[in-house]
């Protein structure tokens, strides 16, 4: 799907909505056809009494929406999407959702909600898990992380790229702009690319090779672009992408299934193991006073040694269960001069 991303948003036809959409606390703003409910920083989820939403507003504002990316919207072209900088807004016509018109805003906003104290602080995981992420990055490790959809993936990735040299070329792939890595990391070197009807996640990948890039940070992997996300983590350069999966001990099959046929499966399941290094799952529940708390609750590293495929969690239910890594993944910080525990992740003497 092409989207236009480059349009200004103009309060008036945001009516009852813009003090939400201008609103740096709420990072979602979602209408059911009577109710209006926002979703702010503290992952509290409120349902607003007196929204003045009205259906004449909202048939006005899909409008609005259409003109601007040039598309229909109908009983027929049913689903209108579009995006801004900052946006990601999604309107279910009344033709398909018998509620009533459904309008959803999600804000990707140029900033890291997380910090190193919050994360801690909030229990998002512990302080020897932060470390031990953290100097997975500056050891050069490849990352997948994995939950289910809105569990905090991008926000993942937007806080631990945050780690990376700044003199290394980030080439970021998105079909909706959400990474925002360049104005989070204004002093690093990057190329966003923005994927469209003419430009694929497989072409934008294969193009990124030409760029020069060291890290690749491909917003999510969900289909036949794996295979060459993987065949670009063979020749040195590393990454950052996203899949849905609920365990993260599925990660390589859930590649695998995405993989366009039985042979490419056969040829490139020992690459998964190879050159996919760190999976982390992120899960997200609903606390006894509204808050929904973000964790990470599974971490494992891949490898491959001595013919086999291994699988080694190190985190499992939102617990380090071992700081005793194995030695094929104790080399690769061992490269880098990274003590896989070590608070600054300072040179090994």
């Amino acid at each position: 799907m092409e989207r236009t991303t480059k349009w200004e948003l103009v309060p008036a036809h945001f009516g009852p909505l813009w003090s939400y959409v201008e609103d740096d606390e709420i990072t979602d703003i979602d209408f059911n056809g009577r109710d209006l409910w926002i979703t702010n920083t503290a992952k509290e989820r409120i349902k607003v009494e007196e929204h003045g939403v009205t259906r004449e507003f909202i048939e006005k504002f899909s409008h609005y929406i259409a003109n601007n990316v040039s598309k229909a919207f109908n009983k027929v072209e049913n689903l209108l999407e579009a995006d801004t900088d900052t946006l990601r807004i999604s309107i279910v016509h009344e033709s398909s959702a018998i509620s009533g018109r459904s309008v959803c805003i999600r804000k990707t906003l140029p900033t890291v909600r997380m910090t190193r104290e919050s994360m801690i602080s909030d229990g998002y995981c512990s302080e020897d898990i932060l470390e031990l992420l953290t100097n997975c990055v500056k050891a050069r490790m490849n990352f997948v992380f994995c939950g289910e959809p809105g569990v905090g993936k991008t926000e993942g990735i937007k806080f631990f790229s945050q780690y990376i040299p700044v003199h290394e070329r980030v080439i970021t792939i998105e079909d909706t702009p959400e990474l925002h890595f360049r104005e989070i990391n204004p002093d690093n070197d990057c190329v966003e690319l923005m994927v469209s009807d003419g430009f694929s996640y497989t072409k934008a990948i294969k193009t990124s090779l030409r760029q020069n890039p060291k890290w690749l940070m491909l917003s999510e992997a969900r289909s036949v672009e794996v295979k060459y996300l993987l065949e670009s983590l063979s020749t040195g350069i590393r990454g950052f992408t996203t899949i849905h999966t609920d365990d993260v001990r599925k990660i390589p099959d859930r590649i695998l299934n995405m993989l366009a046929s039985r042979t490419d499966a056969d040829r490139m399941e020992n690459d998964i193991f190879m050159f996919i290094d760190v999976g982390i799952l992120i899960r997200k529940k609903q606390m006894e006073d509204g808050k929904v708390k973000r964790y990470i609750d599974q971490i494992c590293f891949f490898y491959r040694n001595d013919g086999k495929n291994t699988t080694f969690p190190v985190v499992l239910n939102g617990e380090l269960i071992t700081k005793n890594l194995p030695i094929p993944v104790l080399e690769k910080f061992e490269r880098m001069g990274i003590t896989p525990f070590s608070e600054k992740g300072v040179n090994i003497e």
